[in-house]
Parts: C-alpha cells; structure tokens; sequence
C-alpha cells in the first residue's frame, strides 16, 4: 500500500468518500478533503485529527461549478506529494430521461466526468514525475447496464470505467497506479435526497447491501493487488461475469439487473 504523502478525496463530507478519509488516516495519510459542505468537511475533519496524526485540510467547493473545479485543480496542482486522488464525488437522478431537468443531466456529466478528468490531469504530473501515486475512480455496477430511469448515471459511469482502465495502461509504467471502482447498493447518503424519496431500502433484499466500510476497504485491498477493476461483493462481480458470456451477454445481464435490483418504477431507481 502506498503511503505518506497527500490523499485528495472529493465527495468527502459522506458516505464512500468519508469512509475513504477515515481509512486512509487510519494508515498515515494526510488528507485534503473535498465537497459542497462545508459543516460535514469540519466535522470529519475534527473527528479523524482526534483519533488519527494526520494533517487535515477542507475545501469546500460544487462540482458542479466549472470555476469551482478550477480552484480545486490549482490546489492540487500546488501539493507537494499528492500521493492519492480519490475520485468519489456524485450523485444520482431517477425518473425517465426526458422528465428530468436537463439540467440535472448536463451537471451530473460535469461532476462524474468533468470534474474527474480535470482533477486527474491536475495531480497526474507530479506523481509521474515521482513515479509513485494512484488514483481511485468510484463508478457504480451501473457502469455495466444500460438501465431506464437512470441512462446518464449509468453512461457517465461506464465512461469512467473505461477512461480508468485506458489511462491505467498508460501510466502504470511509469509507476502510477489507476483504479475504477464499481460498487452496488451502498448504505449512504445517496438515497436519502429528495430524488429518492420514494425508494425503500427494504425493498430489496439484504444481500444486496453493503457498507462503505466494506466497499472502501475492498478498493484498498484491490489497490495493494494493483487490480483496476474492483467490484465489490459476490453478487455484483457474478452479475458483471455472466455478461461476459457469450451465452448470455450484455442483455440478458441488464434484464437480470433490472428484475433483481430494479423491481420497483424507474422513479425509484438508482444505485450506490
């Protein structure tokens, strides 16, 4: 495992992205952590620097604003070891394609994509020229169905995918690792947004399930094995595996997705 040096996180004021910041204090990394909120940012700040002697810094910033990604970016940019980027801001919509806000689409594209591919390039430099460092891209098992109810979530997700995988093979030689990880219902914060207000947990049976803590500590472990593609759970990776058979294909895969992980309306959809 790497270690020493900076851990840039963004979406770190919750769920995957808090978890990320908690184990990697927990194994001596300083932190710079990223999000929209700025209460959450101190909170866990203070929580980690109690238990933990790493140096921690917030930066509170929107994704979802251009501008604001630049100003992340310079900061990056300024780190004097960025040992870590982790990738792990997003955010979910439900209902069919063209009764959403446009909006809400074109600002999701910007912080799964945008935003991911900006911050990459800006710590990308420094670590090749160190020839040390990695970088975690949080997709979803959604970046291996095309489902209803959710096609941008799912197609910006399968573009971080395959961005991690190609850029992966490019700078693993010089010593740089690059992961995507792809994890399934996740108990957070995600489903508790207005935009869920509809969906019930218990809908879907247990085992489907997991926490942050069992997600990140699967990326962490797959990292040590320089693995790029990490799925976490069982059930996923048998999912993701049966549409790389030929018998089966890609398919029959997203209709056995949507009748064991999406029974209920497109509305109520959405996964991590």
């Amino acid at each position: 495992m790497l270690t020493h040096g900076t851990a840039a996180i963004t979406g770190a004021s919750s769920g995957i992205g808090a978890e990320f910041a908690r184990q990697l204090a927990a194994r001596g990394y300083d932190l710079l952590l990223i999000a929209r909120r700025q209460p959450n940012l101190e909170r866990l700040a203070s929580d980690i620097t109690a238990s933990h002697a790493s140096q921690v810094e917030i930066l509170s910033a929107d994704l979802a604003d251009p501008q604001q990604v630049e100003r992340v970016a310079a900061r990056l940019a300024e780190l004097r070891e960025p040992t870590m980027l982790v990738n792990s801001a997003g955010f979910g919509t439900t209902g069919r394609f063209q009764r959403v806000d446009v909006r809400k689409h074109l600002d999701m594209i910007q912080v799964h994509l945008a935003a991911s591919l900006r911050l990459t390039h800006a710590v990308l430099p420094a670590m090749v020229k160190r020839k040390r460092g990695a970088i975690i891209c949080v997709a979803s098992i959604g970046a291996f169905v095309a489902l209803p109810g959710n096609v941008t979530y799912c197609a910006t997700k399968a573009f971080l995918a395959a961005f991690s995988e190609g850029l992966e093979a490019e700078v693993r030689p010089a010593g740089v690792r690059v992961q995507v990880l792809c994890p399934g219902f996740t108990r957070t914060e995600f489903h508790d947004t207005p935009e869920y207000a509809r969906f019930n947990r218990a809908s879907l049976p247990s085992f489907l399930w997991q926490s942050s803590a069992q997600v990140v500590s699967a990326s962490l472990r797959g990292l040590e094995r320089g693995q790029r593609v990490v799925i976490p759970g069982a059930v996923y990776r048998l999912l993701v595996g049966l549409g790389d058979l030929p018998i089966v294909g890609r398919g029959l895969r997203a209709n056995i997705v949507r009748r064991l992980m999406f029974s209920r309306k497109p509305e109520a959809r959405g996964t991590r």
